[in-house]
C-alpha cells in the first residue's frame, strides 16, 4: 500500500466528522483537471453532539473505521488529512491591516504582511484563529481591488474574514485524529467546504447564503461580490427532528429517524391528511398506526424554528436586502421535501438545493446534498497545498506557496474568486 504523500503526488484526503457521520475521502485531479474520488470511507459518528465531541474513544474509533474503508477503495495509506469544522464554538469577524509596500510594485510578500497584520487582533486565551481570508485590498487609497499582486502602489490594505474556533475544542478532535493515525493537516469550516462545491461564481458576486443543515448543527457562510462577508454556526440540525418525533410519538431514536427518512415532510399543506404508517412506540408489544400529519406537524415548527435562526443570523450580519441569488440548501437535511418551500417563505429569499456535481470517480454514494463538505475539503486541500512548489511557511491553516508571479497570483485568486 503507498503512503499519501500530499503535494508530490496530487494525493489529497478530507475527513469531514459530522454529528450523525464521519466520512474520509480521497481523491486526485485527473487529466481534466477534476477532482477523482479513489477512495471512501463512510461509518455512523460517535462520540459528537452538535459539532463538538462528546466521547474520545467512541470518536476516535469512528475515525479509524473511516479511514480503514479509504484505505482499501484507494489503496493509500492515509497520513495526513484536512478536518471539516464545525458547532457553537466557531465565531468570526472582519479585520483589516495595513502595510507600507517595499518596492515599487506589491508582491507576493507584500500581501502576506497586510494578511498578518489583519491577523494580528486581540483574542480570548481559549480561542485559536482558523482561516483568515482575504475579503479585498485597496492600494493609496483605491478600493474595490480583488488581488493587488503585481500593482504599483506605496500603502497596501486589506480587509479579512477571520474564523475562529474554541481552542479546548480543537484539541479534543485533533486527539481523536491523531488517536485514529492521521495528522491534521489543517481545518476547514463545513459551510466553507460545501461553498467550494455548491456555489456558481455568479453567485457568489451577486450575493448569496450557504446553507449547510447536518445532523447537529446549521451551518452558514454568506457570500458578497466574491467575497465571505459572514460565517456562523447555529446548533440546530437534523436531531432535533428526530428527538422532536421521539418525544412527540414516544418512539424509540432509531425508529424515530427511519420514521423522518420514510415519512418526514416539512409542510402539512403538502401531504395527504389519511395516509399513516405502522410503527412501535415504548410501552408496546405490536406496531401502532400513526398519521402522517401528526408526524408532519412536529416537523414543521422545528424547520421553520431553523431558518427563523438563519434569518436573524442574516439580520444580524447587516445583509439584508444583498441577496439576490438567495440561498443555496445542502447538506442531509435538505433532501426533506417540502424544506425548500419553508426555507423561502421564512425568508423571502429564492432557494434551491445545492450539491457537488463536477467531479469523477466513485460518485455513487457521494453525489448527494449530505456529502457536499467531503468533496469541498479535497477541493479546499487542492488550493491550499500547491503541488509543486510549497515552501511551506504558513499562518493559520493557509501553508503559503512560493510561486512565481503568475502563479501567485491565480493562488490569491482562488482564495479571493472575482
Amino acid at each position: 500500500m503507498d503512503t499519501t504523500v500530499g503535494n508530490e503526488d496530487s494525493i489529497y484526503v478530507g475527513i469531514d466528522v459530522g454529528t450523525s457521520k464521519v466520512c474520509v475521502l480521497v481523491g486526485h485531479p485527473d487529466a481534466a483537471e477534476r477532482m477523482r474520488v479513489i477512495g471512501v470511507g463512510i461509518v455512523p459518528s460517535l462520540g459528537m453532539r452538535k459539532g463538538g465531541v462528546t466521547n474520545l474513544e467512541s470518536l476516535a474509533r469512528a475515525i479509524e473505521a473511516a479511514k480503514d474503508k479509504a484505505e482499501r477503495t484507494s489503496g493509500y495509506e492515509i497520513t495526513s488529512a484536512l478536518v471539516s469544522l464545525s458547532g457553537p464554538q466557531i465565531s468570526s469577524l472582519n479585520s483589516q491591516g495595513m502595510v507600507g509596500v517595499t518596492g515599487q510594485t506589491i508582491d507576493y510578500g507584500d500581501v502576506v504582511r497586510a494578511i498578518e497584520s489583519a491577523r494580528s487582533i486581540t483574542l480570548p486565551h481559549n480561542k485559536h484563529i482558523v482561516h483568515v481570508i482575504p475579503r479585498g485590498f485597496v492600494v493609496d487609497g483605491q478600493e474595490g481591488i480583488k488581488s493587488a499582486i503585481g500593482m504599483h502602489g506605496y500603502r497596501l490594505e486589506v480587509e479579512t474574514h477571520i474564523v475562529t474556533a474554541g481552542a479546548t475544542s480543537l484539541q479534543n478532535l485533533e486527539m481523536c485524529v491523531d488517536a485514529a493515525g492521521i495528522e491534521v493537516d489543517g481545518w476547514v469550516l463545513g459551510s466553507l467546504a460545501s461553498a467550494e462545491t455548491v456555489l456558481t461564481d455568479t453567485e457568489r458576486e451577486m450575493g448569496v447564503v450557504v446553507c449547510d443543515i447536518g445532523g447537529g448543527t446549521c451551518d452558514l457562510a454568506i457570500f458578497i461580490e466574491s467575497s465571505v462577508f459572514h460565517t456562523a454556526v447555529t446548533p440546530v440540525g437534523g436531531d432535533h427532528l428526530t428527538n422532536d418525533i421521539v418525544q412527540g410519538l414516544h418512539l424509540p431514536q432509531e425508529s424515530a429517524e427511519l420514521v423522518k427518512q420514510k415519512h418526514g415532510h416539512a409542510r402539512l399543506e403538502d401531504i395527504d391528511p389519511q395516509q399513516a404508517f405502522a410503527v412501535r412506540p415504548f410501552g408496546h408489544d405490536r406496531p401502532l398506526y400513526f398519521s402522517q400529519a401528526d408526524l408532519v406537524s412536529i416537523i414543521e415548527p422545528r424547520i421553520e424554528e431553523i431558518f427563523i435562526l438563519v434569518r436573524q443570523e442574516i439580520k444580524r450580519a447587516a445583509c439584508d436586502g444583498l441577496l439576490p441569488a438567495g440561498l443555496v440548501l445542502t447538506g442531509g437535511t435538505s433532501l426533506l421535501p417540502g424544506i425548500r418551500e419553508i426555507a423561502s417563505n421564512v425568508l423571502q429569499l429564492p432557494v434551491r438545493l445545492g450539491q457537488a456535481e463536477d467531479f469523477r470517480g466513485l460518485v455513487d454514494k457521494l453525489q448527494t446534498p449530505a456529502y457536499s463538505a467531503s468533496i469541498g475539503l479535497l477541493q479546499w486541500a487542492r488550493m491550499l497545498e500547491q503541488h509543486d512548489a510549497l515552501d511551506h511557511r504558513s499562518y493559520s491553516t493557509v501553508a503559503w506557496p512560493k510561486l512565481g508571479f503568475r502563479k501567485a497570483v491565480e493562488f490569491l485568486n482562488r482564495l479571493l474568486p472575482g
